[in-house]
């Protein structure tokens, strides 16, 4: 059978916030365009479908003032000082090896910060509002407000979906690419997908712009870079089971150049027990966290920064089945709000002991209460705060507890059980400030483009509320670059 072959001008790999601003992007240029989205329409957009989407905004005109220190912070692992030194001067006259240093060049950043606030006036030329939010965490009050769009993240996507339709873009869903085409030349020319019943089809187009997440979705990429111990992660959304990382590994099969820590993911604790997106729970630094063997293996009140969690959760991963327990007690109702932490709709397990409540859970009843008995003998009197750092601490014990620390003495007893979930991974390819994508010696790949999740950008953190927006900046720059690249 022969296959078919399809052309258009640019071609698009993904339907989330990324491709999605890419394909409109394209469209306004005047290009013709064509997504391929592997989810059946119904479950299209990735995760952002099922995100709140927070915005490192301070309003519709200004980012955080910490914007960009907090990239170039995590952006970067251990890098030769000396080749970060060269990037003081015009990119020009980067050496390849610069261009594809394992840190985040200061033009993307500089690119990412000017650029933001005209893709958000862009994004409300479709209809979207952008409201104040909070993070989720009562301990996170000490970080700033930000933005978000209102109806998170399914509003960005139905908002540029129906622009995207409305203006002749072709959507072709249960359709996974595989494979890059390339010219005698080098440069990228199309997509080799598969659609239902494994028909092949070629896809073809001046450019491409890969935008299919990362690999939140595939055991055997999460294996390969987080080890064996990754079988316990699971995606934080539906959308992220799609992600699979195709769009990462047909790129690096032509020899484009990896970027973003591959080895780190940026993570929830949610409750295993729940089907919901996001199913998360955030009450532990108001409790302890055990394991199946009934021990703590983790300071659950480390500080107030969102940033904490991450570190959590892989620890978590890495615990006998990569299962924890959030152990709390009556206390938790002296937070009213503590409600706004949980957002799995399974209720706690609940009992009027810690046996009854280690028999509930599975787990060892005099490891529990010894390990509970330890944490109570180390806390101290001191004066108590849900929504701050309170330096209520524990004394004496292995690991400690930097804040919140109040004894877990008074029935019910109740417990979540927690694992690690992902929410976007670290690692993908090397793109330059117009994302297009470079190879491994940081000339361009004629044709192809980057945006979004697979977009290399962070090193062991991640940097939080800037997902989206890179999704939709460089999603944005890469469709009108692409709609004015001429195929050699």
């Amino acid at each position: 059978m022969a296959v078919e072959t399809l052309s258009y001008d640019v071609v698009v790999v993904g339907h989330g916030i990324a491709g999605l601003a890419a394909a409109v992007s394209a469209m306004q240029q005047g290009a013709r365009v064509a997504v391929l989205e592997r989810a059946p329409a119904e479950e299209s957009g990735g995760c952002t479908r099922y995100t709140e989407a927070f915005l490192r905004l301070k309003n519709e005109d200004e980012l955080t003032d910490d914007f960009e220190s907090l990239l170039a912070e995590v952006g970067a692992a251990n890098p030769d000082p000396d080749l970060v030194h060269t990037t003081t001067r015009p990119s020009s006259e980067w050496p390849g090896i610069v261009r594809t240093l394992n840190a985040t060049d200061p033009e993307f950043i500089a690119t990412f910060a000017r650029e933001t606030i005209p893709t958000i006036k862009w994004l409300k030329t479709f209809g979207i509002r952008f409201i104040p939010a909070y993070l989720a965490h009562i301990t996170c009050r000490e970080n700033p407000p930000l933005l978000a769009p209102s109806g998170g993240g399914h509003a960005l996507i139905e908002a540029l979906l129906a622009a995207g339709r409305a203006g002749g873009v072709e959507i072709f869903y249960e359709t996974t690419a595989r494979a890059l085409i390339q010219d005698d030349a080098g440069a990228v020319v199309g997509v080799q997908a598969v659609g239902r019943r494994n028909r092949r089809s070629d896809v073809r187009g001046r450019a491409v712009i890969l935008a299919s997440g990362g690999f939140e979705g595939s055991i055997e990429m999460l294996h390969r870079y987080l080890g064996p111990s990754a079988v316990n992660i699971r995606p934080v959304a539906r959308g992220g089971h799609y992600n699979r990382g195709e769009g990462i590994r047909m790129a690096l099969a032509i020899g484009a150049a990896p970027a973003g820590d591959f080895g780190s993911y940026h993570a929830n604790p949610v409750d295993p027990r729940s089907g919901r997106p996001e199913a998360k729970v955030f009450l532990f630094p108001y409790g302890i966290l055990v394991n199946k063997l009934g021990r703590r293996f983790a300071d659950e009140g480390p500080g107030a920064d969102h940033r904490i969690y991450d570190g959590i959760c892989h620890r978590i991963q890495e615990q006998p089945d990569g299962t924890a327990f959030a152990i709390l007690d009556a206390r938790i109702n002296d937070i009213p709000e503590y409600g706004r932490a949980v957002f799995t709709d399974k209720p706690p397990v609940m009992a009027g002991s810690l046996a009854d409540l280690a028999g509930k859970l599975g787990l060892p009843a005099d490891a529990l209460k010894a390990t509970v008995a330890a944490y109570n003998a180390a806390c101290r009197p001191g004066t108590f705060s849900a929504t701050r750092t309170d330096g209520l601490a524990t004394v004496g014990i292995d690991p400690p507890k930097s804040n919140w620390a109040r004894p877990l003495d008074r029935a019910p007893f109740m417990a979540y059980p927690l694992i690690s979930a992902a929410i976007i991974t670290l690692g993908g390819l090397k793109t330059n400030a117009r994302a297009q994508v470079l190879n491994a010696d940081g000339e361009v790949i004629p044709g192809l483009y980057a945006a979004g999740a697979l977009m290399g950008i962070y090193y062991r953190q991640y940097a939080a509320a800037t997902s989206v927006l890179r999704g939709a900046t460089f999603g944005r720059i890469a469709g009108a670059d692409a709609a004015r690249h001429q195929a050699p």
